[in-house]
C-alpha cells in the first residue's frame, strides 16, 4: 500500500471514529432531554435525571477524548498497548 493509500485510510478512520462520537454525542442529547421532561412531569422536586446526565457524560468525555490520537485512550494509545502486550508476550514464550 503506497503513502497516499496509507494516508487516506487513517484519515478514513478519524472520520469514522469523529462521526460515532457525534451519533453519541446526539443520542446522549435526545435522551437526557427526555430524561428531564419526565423528571419534570412526574417528579419536579426530585431531579433523579442528573445521575444518568452525569453519568453518561463522564463516558461522553472520555469518549471525545479517546478519538483525539495524541489523547487519553486514542490510536497511538493503543498501538502502544498493543506493542507493550506483544513484547510481553514474546518474552514470556521465550522462558
Amino acid at each position: 500500500m503506497d503513502h497516499q493509500s496509507q494516508a487516506y485510510m487513517k484519515a478514513k478512520e478519524k472520520v469514522e471514529r469523529l462521526k460515532d462520537f457525534y451519533s453519541h454525542l446526539i443520542v446522549y442529547g435526545l435522551v437526557n432531554t427526555l430524561l428531564f421532561v419526565i423528571n419534570m412531569v412526574t417528579n419536579p422536586d426530585y431531579w433523579w435525571f442528573l445521575y444518568a446526565l452525569g453519568g453518561w457524560g463522564i463516558g461522553i468525555i472520555i469518549h471525545g477524548l479517546s478519538i483525539k490520537d495524541n489523547h487519553f485512550l486514542g490510536a497511538k494509545w493503543e498501538e502502544k498497548k498493543i506493542k507493550e502486550y506483544m513484547e510481553k508476550d514474546r518474552d514470556n514464550d521465550s522462558q
